[in-house]
């Protein structure tokens, strides 16, 4: 039987907006089972640091969050996989500067385009790297490091959380900055694995994201923490010097740790996350939290301003990767 054209527009028209409506329907019900977060890092580094209080403390705001540590690639292989994921809310990435670069900036074959495969949602901190040494090393700031490096030259490596992560771009633009170009790249599937290393005195340097962690073993005197790249001395540690104030004014790295979605996640559920993380950083406990772990709170932008603030940022980059002519497959 065919159908009068009216009524066969009618049903054509229907059909295709069945997909929207049942996107509408999920958000409207979102969520009715556990999210999974995705932090692209092993655990023991920034990304687990901040990502585990998040995940636990947004059952209250949220609904269940599971942690699950996809490491490898600098961040890439974790943050590709969450942007493959189903745009339904249940993935989201616990993602950054890190993860972004890396693939925008330095890859010749990238899994994912980080502004067009990722929705940014909200971010949640912002960390200093450090510029860090075993005791052993005969340094205590980073005119002695470089006087030292350029005096041992081919001796002197430093581990990071892997090639073409931020780790490694802060690293490699410090040493174009003083011209020890054989200090040497050992890349790691994380910074918890680096920091373990040169721990065991396996590497004499590393260049982790400040944490906590780092923190305590360089109070310990396991560890000496020799500038951070912060614009300015951090709350929680107000005795580390930074590199501005050592006479490295450009060498300024923050390292920003935010929350993504797959792109095509419906925006009630974007929304709904952001004001939830929102929510998260306006309890006082929990910037406490960030700011006694070495972090910055940094949540106030919303989905539109964090898409923008990113942008930014890889735009700040980009001459600097090209300067250092860095390109990973």
């Amino acid at each position: 039987m065919r159908l009068p054209r009216r009524r066969f527009l009618q049903l054509a028209t229907g059909a295709c907006a069945l997909p929207a409506l049942s996107r509408i329907a999920s958000a409207q019900s979102y969520p009715t089972r556990p999210i999974r977060l995705v932090v692209p890092f092993p655990p023991g580094g920034a990304f687990d640091t901040i990502g585990r209080p998040w995940a636990d403390r947004m059952k209250s705001l949220l609904g269940a969050v599971i942690i699950e540590n996809i490491g490898g690639g600098g961040g890439s292989v974790g943050a590709a996989q969450a942007a493959r994921a189903r745009a339904d809310g249940y993935t989201l990435l616990l993602g950054g500067a890190t993860t972004h670069i890396t693939e925008a900036l330095l890859k010749n074959r990238p899994q994912f385009d980080p502004l067009q495969d990722l929705e940014p949602i909200s971010g949640v901190a912002i960390t200093a790297f450090a510029l860090a040494v075993h005791p052993s090393v005969p340094a205590n700031n980073l005119e002695e490091l470089v006087a030292y490096a350029k005096a041992n030259p081919g001796k002197l490596s430093y581990g990071s959380a892997g090639t073409g992560s931020l780790h490694h771009l802060t690293a490699e633009a410090f040493k174009l900055r003083v011209g020890v170009p054989d200090l040497i790249h050992v890349p790691y599937r994380g910074a918890g694995p680096a920091i373990a290393d040169i721990l065991a005195g396996q590497i004499p340097m590393i260049v982790p994201a400040m944490t906590n962690i780092v923190l305590e073993l360089h109070r310990a005197g396991k560890l000496k923490v020799l500038a951070v790249t912060h614009g300015t001395r951090l709350t929680a540690a107000p005795e580390l010097p930074t590199a501005v104030e050592q006479g490295f004014t450009d060498l300024v790295a923050p390292n920003f740790v935010g929350v993504f979605a797959p792109a095509g996640t419906p925006k009630p559920i974007i929304e709904q996350v952001a004001q939830a993380n929102l929510a998260l950083l306006a309890d006082g406990d929990y910037r406490q939290l960030l700011i006694s772990g070495t972090f910055e709170p940094h949540g106030d932008l919303d989905p539109q301003a964090y898409r923008r603030y990113v942008e930014n940022e890889l735009a700040r980059w980009a001459p600097i990767v090209k300067t250092l002519g860095l390109k990973i497959d």
